[in-house]
């Protein structure tokens, strides 16, 4: 049976406003692509939507068949998990692969580190520490076996699986030979956009803050298929470790309509980025990893000719961009001024004080604290507050427990000051 005759498209005039949208991610999910790897949210909150779903229609006495369909859906979320890690699991040895197949958390597989001379570790989502696959330890020869069958790696020490969004990095020894691997599942999830759904609206540029595994690259992927399938804007989105449209030449169908250039070597970004917006008439250009101080003037020369910025960057709060010589640029710059007597007295304040230098590369900031917990900045006026010695006034943005968006405004921030 085909998955989509499995899923309802006529809930909203019966049932509630959720189990609609239950359905529309699902379809949209489906249609998506067909190779297991795009599912509705992330693995957890799916199998709750669906759960929510089904007790939904419990409360409500629906008809058998619309319960016949949420547990064929249930169903059908299992096995689009079970494809995945499949694909995944090919590059490990085989006793790690029956381990791995067997176990009931597979679902939930973040990554698996293969470290020689060590026993191998398979790390899950929200589980703290991780699980060890078996009792002996990694050989050279099981890490010469997973190096072929990944290829060839990057100057950054990073490889795909074609077709998936799974990622490979490996460490190395002074001399190059390969002594561990972080094999890192990658997910490509809907749902996650409608967090900012609203500020893609206003053709502002938008930089994402978050420390390593809080999603960010996973929200540039649906972003990208949001304003490039819904908005019909023209997106190209600058891959430099083919992270975010997958390894391969043909982008995966995550990213949408949006197009993919790749980039050669890390080094190479800022370039790629300047050659995007001179070559190819983009009305947004996607970023991940602003991380050098020619890739934050690049975002520069990109945002005053009028073209939309989506990025990434590592860093936990706002200050810690400020604080950064190499990426302030990108919330306006830090310069140093000289105040007159009277300014100084009229501010209460000493005569050299910091100030904003230039207006912010990206107008908005946002803090991932955790996936469903984000802090949206106006940068130009946080940045200003803080610099005074005041707390902004932000959005938190987050989920409930019936995982709609709830945005509290004016908030004061809770963050630390310069």
């Amino acid at each position: 049976m085909n998955a989509m005759t499995l899923l309802p498209t006529t809930l909203s005039i019966s049932f509630p406003k959720t189990i609609s949208v239950l359905g529309e991610q699902a379809h949209e999910a489906i249609n998506a692509s067909e190779d297991g790897f795009v599912v509705v949210e992330d693995d957890i909150q799916a199998l709750l939507q669906v759960r929510f779903f089904f007790a939904s229609l419990i409360e409500l006495h629906a008809p058998a068949y619309f319960i016949l369909q949420v547990l064929q859906n249930i169903d059908y979320l299992f096995d689009a998990m079970l494809l995945r890690v499949e694909k995944y699991a090919k590059i490990l040895p085989k006793d790690l692969q029956d381990c791995l197949q067997n176990d009931s958390r597979r679902d939930l597989l973040l990554e698996i580190v293969l470290d020689l001379g060590r026993r191998p570790e398979a790390r899950f989502l929200g589980v703290p520490g991780g699980k060890c696959l078996r009792d002996t330890e990694i050989s050279l020869a099981e890490l010469e076996e997973a190096q072929k069958a990944v290829g060839e790696f990057g100057n950054d020490n990073r490889a795909g699986i074609e077709g998936t969004l799974h990622r490979v990095s490996a460490m190395r020894t002074r001399k190059g030979l390969i002594v561990g691997l972080t094999c890192r599942v990658g997910r490509a999830v809907s749902g996650h956009v409608d967090m900012v759904r609203d500020l893609l609206q206003y053709r502002e540029s938008i930089l994402f803050l978050g420390r390593p595994g809080v999603g960010k690259t996973t929200v540039m992927r649906e972003i990208a298929r949001v304003l490039a399938d819904e908005l019909r804007r023209r997106v190209v989105v600058v891959d430099t470790s083919n992270e975010i449209g997958g390894d391969g030449d043909v982008p995966h169908a995550a990213i949408g309509g949006a197009r993919r250039m790749q980039v050669p070597k890390p080094s190479m970004q800022h370039r790629i980025m300047v050659e995007a917006v001179e070559n190819h008439m983009p009305e947004v250009v996607i970023v991940d990893e602003i991380g050098t101080e020619a890739e934050a003037l690049a975002c520069r020369s990109i945002a005053e000719r009028g073209v939309m910025l989506i990025g990434t960057a590592h860093g936990e709060r706002l200050a810690n961009i400020i604080k950064n010589p190499t990426l302030s640029d990108l919330v306006g710059g830090v310069e140093t001024v000289t105040l007159g007597d009277e300014e100084a007295r009229a501010r209460q304040t000493q005569k050299s004080i910091l100030e904003r230098k230039a207006p912010p590369t990206f107008p908005f900031l946002i803090e991932m604290r955790e996936r469903n917990y984000w802090v949206t900045h106006r940068t130009g006026r946080s940045v200003d507050m803080l610099f005074h010695g005041k707390k902004p006034l932000v959005e938190v943005r987050k989920r409930d427990e019936k995982f709609n968006v709830v945005i509290e405004r004016w908030t004061t921030y809770d963050g630390d000051g310069i």
